[in-house]
């Protein structure tokens, strides 16, 4: 019995070193592959004695393992949607059937369509801002769409939200006239600003905003449609106020007051709901500074190029100049990266021991940044994988020694009786 055993175990660690020498082969054959993470193989060891008078072999279980937690190196591209991850996390993608996987491999192209696809066929995932600042789904793939860009096609967008930054002086004189609220001629104001938006069709839409000093730390803002307003004067206009609002300040650090309105809502013409942060604005003790006035909005123009940022954003530049965000890209993490189960395509999908995948942005909490114009590289080293297949090689035929000397004896036992 301990020569079949003898035997048997022998056959155990060559099938053991076969395994392995297998996962090199793997390891080798992709070791120019972008995103791979290598598989490895731990022995334990297998005891079926029983008793204290004869010892009976057992052999060797394997067990495959991958080394994704390992990130291979960071390797620099000149195209710009050749992506990777710095840190944790993975990219989400998926089939032609819409099911989602995750993977490292970042180098993603577009196709005809505009869709960015890996050379696996695997097309990137994320969430559009079509529907404004879009909002990540932390414990499912709910609301992700193929990111797609079409940059022959003529585009334009409405603005729907801006920012003012200006100083409104604390030495402004109270106005006590007709407010440009009531649209009355010789309306008047303390300070104005015009500013430029687009409506649906892209055409642009000039707004002027009115800030008048109506009492101590007290301001009127009004915005009107500029071309409503009369030849040669700005008041009246043909139409009312687009919208007004009252805003107040702290008298001791000149920032909007506790419970003062911090925006202004205005229904562009033709166009669509336009938020204006009104936050930035300060009553200090100087002159009237219009800082800066950020809107979003373009008009007709083609994409010029796509530009990621680090946070996973895609924004879209134009021919005019202007960009706009598209996409925002989140990143998965699962509490156990190396117990994914691996599938064809360099990608991988969830199993029980590696725990429930969960999303958020890059560069948050525990997820790694987003790099463009790089991809992450295999993390298979040649010297090492060579190193080990000598060894296997070895152990294979110290393994096969094993069963031919069991084999030997046996017929040596069987010959006893001639």
């Amino acid at each position: 019995m301990s020569l079949y055993g003898m035997m048997r175990t022998g056959v155990s660690g060559m099938q053991g070193q076969a395994s392995k020498l297998s996962t090199i082969a793997d390891n080798i054959a992709n070791a120019n592959t972008n995103g791979y993470k290598r598989f490895g193989v731990d022995f334990s060891t297998l005891v079926v004695n029983g008793s204290t008078g004869t010892y009976n072999s057992g052999g060797v279980v394997t067990t495959v393992r991958q080394a994704v937690t390992q990130d291979g190196v960071l390797q620099p591209s000149n195209s710009s949607s050749d992506l990777a991850i710095d840190g944790n996390g993975f990219f989400v993608v998926q089939d032609n059937d819409g099911n989602s996987f995750l993977t490292r491999a970042g180098s993603f192209v577009p196709n005809a369509q505009g869709e960015l696809v890996n050379a696996a066929g695997y097309y990137l995932s994320g969430y559009s801002y079509a529907n404004g600042d879009p909002s990540v789904v932390v414990n499912g793939f709910a609301g992700l769409e193929r990111v797609q860009i079409n940059s022959g096609d003529l585009e334009a967008s409405p603005s729907t939200e801006a920012l003012f930054e200006a100083n409104l002086p604390s030495s402004s004189e109270i106005v006590t006239g007709s407010l440009p609220s009531s649209n009355a001629s010789g309306a008047e104001f303390s300070h104005k600003a015009s500013m430029v938006a687009y409506d649906n069709l892209g055409g642009q839409v000039i707004l002027d905003v009115y800030y008048t000093k109506t009492a101590n730390n007290t301001w009127e803002v009004a915005i009107y449609d500029q071309a409503d307003a009369a030849a040669d004067t700005s008041f009246p206009y043909a139409s009312a106020a687009l919208q007004t609002e009252t805003i107040s300040f702290d008298p001791v650090t000149g920032d909007l007051a506790t419970g003062s309105p911090t925006s202004i809502t205005v229904n562009v013409p033709d166009g669509a709901a336009l938020e204006i942060d009104l936050s930035e604005l300060t009553q200090l003790s100087t002159g009237f500074v219009d800082v800066d006035i950020t809107i979003n909005g373009n008009a007709p123009a083609t994409i010029e190029r796509v530009n990621f940022s680090d946070d996973g954003i895609v924004y879209a530049q134009y021919t005019d100049g202007s960009s706009q965000p598209l996409f925002r890209i989140p990143v998965a993490s699962v509490n156990s990266p190396d117990q994914l189960d691996s599938l064809s395509g360099n990608v991988f999908q969830a199993s029980e021991d590696s725990g429930e995948i969960r999303l958020g942005f890059a560069a948050q909490g525990e997820y790694g940044s987003i790099v463009s114009g790089a991809v992450e590289s295999s993390n298979v080293d040649i010297a090492e994988e060579l190193t080990e297949m000598i060894q296997s090689q070895r152990n294979y035929t110290a393994n096969s020694k094993v069963f031919q000397t069991g084999s030997d004896l046996m017929d040596v036992l069987l010959n006893l009786k001639r």
